[in-house]
């Protein structure tokens, strides 16, 4: 697919309304917001292989090991309806670069049924509606310095922050339930009791959920952190449509001492979180704590046994382990400084693309 002159001259310049720069290969979600935003407003070109440090643009080219084309493919059938796009690898100077060429839409095009536009050199949800929130006042800090780490993330971070965004709405709403007798007073309404387990078994799943996509899009910036000496089957490859679907499986499978509470296990067993060194003793067992509540709520209905003994040792088998708003927002802002600390490292180190 040819890329018009106009578009390849344009390369090098500051990035504009019509211009975006990635250094490595963005996942298919980054990649189609904004395909999106370029399509809603007057077109553009987003240029893979080059990096824009605010005052410097350094071309480096884009390695073939990066499979930019059934990247874009897939960020395409990500969008409604389904844009006129161009994309090609194109050689600049010497460099490789691959090269998507959007023109503006007669149609507005959604992501995931919402619309972005370009705002200069930004990508912005168009029309966002504000949030209203009560004001407990634990509740209006977390949702402010949520607000701010959006300003720097990864995508596998922006999904984090968009589902405590949402748990913050619902502890907002449902204060009669969750908190009638005031933050510090676990609530004695059982539907109550149930719906606090299953907001903060959610807000656990969705820090592994994070960590997940954190490798994904690690493997995907840097292939050849793919190779490990940890054997792979045959048949776990061929069980995979194609490369993006068996890194998607491969990162998941590296969750799996996570998900049984073992952060040291997770940590030893994967060496590219590891080098981060994003995690020190104190953080692990926090977060080990965190989520044996999560097991302790999801698989025992709340109900101590000796497992959580070890880890909460003034507790007593089989009594109820009550929950205050003001435990669950403090879990809550440990797993989410937890994903920002790792988060800003994995960029820094791999160079991770932004999420717009």
């Amino acid at each position: 697919m040819s890329i018009a002159p106009e578009t390849i001259a344009r390369i090098g310049q500051p990035e504009s309304e019509f211009l975006e720069y990635k250094a490595v290969l963005p996942p298919a979600a980054t990649i189609a917001q904004l395909i999106g935003a370029f399509a809603n407003t007057k077109g553009g070109a987003i240029v893979l292989g080059v990096a824009d440090q605010g005052k410097t643009i350094t071309i480096n080219g884009l390695s073939d090991e990066f499979r930019a084309v059934p990247i874009t493919r897939k960020a395409i059938d990500l969008l409604s309806p389904t844009p006129v796009v161009s994309y090609d690898y194109i050689d600049h100077g010497g460099k490789r670069l691959f090269v998507i060429e959007v023109p503006q839409s007669g149609k507005e095009v959604s992501f995931g049924g919402k619309a972005f536009i370009r705002t200069g050199a930004q990508t912005a949800l168009k029309l966002a509606a504000p949030v209203k929130y009560l004001t407990e006042p634990g509740i209006e800090k977390l949702r402010k310095a949520l607000a701010d780490d959006r300003k720097a993330c990864t995508e596998a971070r922006a999904k984090l922050l968009d589902h405590y965004e949402s748990v913050l709405r619902i502890l907002d709403d449902l204060r009669h339930l969750l908190y009638p007798k005031g933050s510090s007073v676990p609530t004695d309404n059982s539907e109550g009791k149930m719906l606090m387990r299953i907001l903060f078994a959610s807000c656990a799943d969705t820090f592994e959920t994070f960590m997940s996509g954190l490798l994904y899009e690690i493997y995907l910036a840097k292939p050849e952190t793919l190779k490990s000496d940890a054997p792979v089957k045959v048949k776990d490859v061929l069980d995979r449509a194609d490369m993006d679907e068996f890194i998607t499986w491969y990162a998941k499978e590296k969750l799996k001492k996570l998900q049984r509470g073992s952060v040291k296990g997770f940590i030893a067993e994967n060496p590219t979180i590891k080098s981060l060194n994003a995690f020190d003793d104190p953080r692990i067992g926090e977060i080990e704590k965190i989520l044996q509540i999560r097991h302790l709520f999801t698989h025992q209905n709340g109900i101590v046994d000796d497992k959580f003994r070890h880890y909460f040792p003034t507790t007593n088998v089989n009594d109820d382990y009550p929950m205050t708003l003001d435990e669950f927002l403090e879990c809550f802002e440990y797993l989410a400084d937890s994903a920002g600390a790792v988060d800003d490292k994995a960029r820094n180190a791999f160079s991770l693309s932004l999420f717009s």
